[in-house]
């Protein structure tokens, strides 16, 4: 297990009520899932539609359950944005 931050941009940050927090988790999969817990309800619509970032790195249509997470690594969470 690594522990993290996760950033939120957009709607998914007003969806948190905040614009980071610590993620304790081994995959993309471990991160969301507790991020779905500590914030059900809007949040957890806005993810489906995001896309994300770990460390720089788009994840792409990558399985979440299978891309790794690093000690001290960012977890981008990237709403699609009006115009772009």
């Amino acid at each position: 297990m690594a522990a993290g931050t996760i950033r939120y941009w957009a709607a998914a940050k007003a969806a948190a009520g905040t614009a980071e927090e610590p993620y304790a988790a081994g995959t993309l999969a471990e991160a969301l899932d507790a991020v779905r817990d500590r914030h059900p309800g809007e949040l957890t619509r806005v993810l489906q539609r995001c896309s994300f970032l770990i460390d720089g790195d788009p994840v792409g249509t990558r399985p979440h359950e299978t891309v790794r997470l690093a000690e001290g690594g960012t977890v981008e969470v990237l709403p699609p944005f009006a115009g772009g």
